[in-house]
């Protein structure tokens, strides 16, 4: 990137800044850190088993976590080479699987599933997987863009090439782990809902979240999508959230 393309994107992603810390906090907190840094260390119990759904080389939960929580961790992709390129002793097994066509054997004390939903073919499918791994009255946590998300309508009408090139040209920083392409299957609150109830997953808790950054870079913009945002909120209601987070139990038999 050159020097002034550079100048004029940390130029706008200032300015963004100052109009988002005019919002309320409840439209400006980002979901995939909340995820991170107050759901899921919250979720880990001592010798749990837990699986990482989606974390390939980058799940949650590193080695000296699970040293600290006693975890036997396991990781499920599609891609032997990406799990492979996890840090050594992240993972005490990998299954290398097509999350929608994987079943579990109910073995797990906490599923974790960040930011895979999106990606999958068959969200359903992949959600009846979640359930088949899980443990009768345990619990799965997941987040997840929403189809609605503006972010989400454009990654889905460009083609791959162009959105990387644009992606990785004013986020650089995000080249090894975002810009994998997306479908957005049934990927919004109020379809995710019932395809938990036909799980036999009760949702324990729900968070919706109304940021993003990828549009920070150009403040205009920006501002335009937040009103866009408000606008689309009220005629779709929680349906227009950016991104979302389900604390979702296995029903007992």
């Amino acid at each position: 990137m050159s020097n002034w393309l550079r100048r004029i994107i940390h130029a706008n992603r200032r300015a963004s800044t100052a109009f988002i810390n005019l919002l309320p906090l409840s439209l400006r907190r980002d979901g995939n850190n909340h995820f991170r840094t107050r759901i899921l260390p919250d979720a880990m119990r001592k010798g749990a088993t837990c699986y990482d759904c989606g974390g390939g080389s980058q799940p949650f939960a590193d080695a000296e976590m699970k040293r600290r929580w006693g975890l036997r961790t396991i990781g499920i992709y599609i891609d032997a080479d990406e799990l492979a390129a996890a840090l050594e002793g992240t993972y005490d097994e990998v299954i290398v699987a097509d999350l929608c066509r994987y079943e579990g054997v109910g073995d797990a004390d906490i599923v974790i599933c960040q930011a895979t939903l999106e990606h999958v073919p068959d969200t359903r499918a992949a959600i009846f997987a979640i359930a088949s791994i899980l443990k009768p009255d345990s619990l799965a946590y997941m987040f997840a863009p929403s189809r609605n998300a503006v972010f989400a309508r454009l990654n889905l009408i460009l083609p791959q090439r162009l959105k990387e090139k644009i992606l990785y040209a004013v986020l650089p920083e995000v080249k090894d782990h975002q810009g994998f392409p997306a479908r957005y299957d049934q990927c919004v609150p109020g379809q995710i809902e019932q395809i938990f109830n036909a799980a036999g997953l009760t949702v324990v808790q729900r968070e919706l979240f109304w940021m993003s950054t990828y549009f920070m870079v150009f403040t205009p913009l920006f501002v335009v999508w937040r009103l866009w945002q408000g606008i689309f909120y009220l005629a779709t209601g929680d349906n227009a959230a950016e991104t979302f987070i389900y604390v979702v139990r296995r029903k007992l038999a």
